[in-house]
């Protein structure tokens, strides 16, 4: 009986760390392991949690959530060397820059004008940065998703320090649903699109001039194969289908079960109103 009791009391001990790891990938989108981890190394105090994931650049990127609200912005800070992006002035510039980015919905121009907790504008702040690392640092592209009624998930990849990463995504999901099933394909499909880089969320979607740009070189590669006409047309409308079949996001093969694509994927969830509202990818040097 005693030896029953005692091993009862580690098993409740165990789901109540369980049920925190749970509260601590909700909030940072973190995954189990690492979660698991600093809940260990904290004591169980999430807040303790929470900031070990973050100095470990495990955590999420700046977002805030406001009632049926969802907003998460991106942005791109470019350095010439890991030594600069490394560096403390550089990761607090890069922090705060992204909170003001947040605040001003990725209007660079608002942003530029923007005073920092210097009391200098964005502008001059990033003169003055510039100065004292001695190379050329540059704001890139940005982008805030902040539509009702949507759930944003965020995945780094090669985190340099902090939430400062060399590949960052963020996918937009459209769903009432508030299921467990949602969010792990939501981080998922965040990973999946820093993997195989799509170049839009459905084929008619992808730029006419990228299609008109591969189509040449197609046509080009096969008029050298000394082929008939006839033949290269019919071929080159093959190859131009699965370019837009592999660089269109709904069509690419999922990379968690290449047999499936992702339409499938979303269709096997058979969760009536999900679907993919928008996605956005940076990488540094793209």
């Amino acid at each position: 009986m005693p030896n029953f009791q005692k091993k009862k009391r580690k098993n409740l001990i165990k789901m109540s760390d369980i049920a925190k790891v749970k509260q601590l990938r909700e909030a940072t989108g973190a995954g189990f392991k690492d979660c698991n981890l600093a809940v260990k190394e904290s004591g169980g105090d999430l807040d303790k949690a929470v900031e070990i994931l973050r100095i470990k650049g495990i955590s999420k990127a700046s977002k805030t959530t406001s009632g049926d609200e969802n907003k998460i912005s991106i942005l791109e800070l470019n350095c010439e060397t890991d030594f600069v992006a490394k560096n403390d002035d550089f990761v607090s510039f890069a922090k705060e820059l992204s909170e003001l980015n947040n605040e001003n919905d990725s209007d660079l121009d608002k942003l530029n004008k923007s005073n920092m907790s210097n009391g200098k504008s964005v502008e001059d702040s990033l003169v003055s940065l510039i100065a004292k690392m001695g190379e050329k640092i540059t704001v890139g592209k940005a982008k805030t998703f902040n539509q009702t009624g949507t759930k944003n998930f965020n995945y780094l990849h090669t985190v340099v320090k902090d939430n400062l990463s060399k590949l960052s995504v963020v996918a937009s999901l459209e769903t009432s649903d508030d299921s467990e099933a949602v969010k792990i394909f939501g981080k998922q499909l965040s990973m999946h699109i820093a993997a195989s880089n799509p170049l839009a969320l459905s084929s008619d979607l992808i730029d006419i001039d990228v299609l008109k740009k591969e189509q040449d070189l197609v046509i080009e590669e096969l008029k050298n194969s000394g082929k008939p006409d006839e033949i290269v047309q019919k071929i080159s409308l093959g190859k131009m289908n699965k370019f837009k079949d592999d660089n269109a996001l709904l069509t690419q093969a999922w990379v968690m079960e290449p047999k499936k694509k992702v339409q499938d994927v979303i269709k096997d969830l058979n969760i009536t109103d999900l679907k993919i509202n928008d996605f956005y990818r940076i990488k540094i040097g793209e």
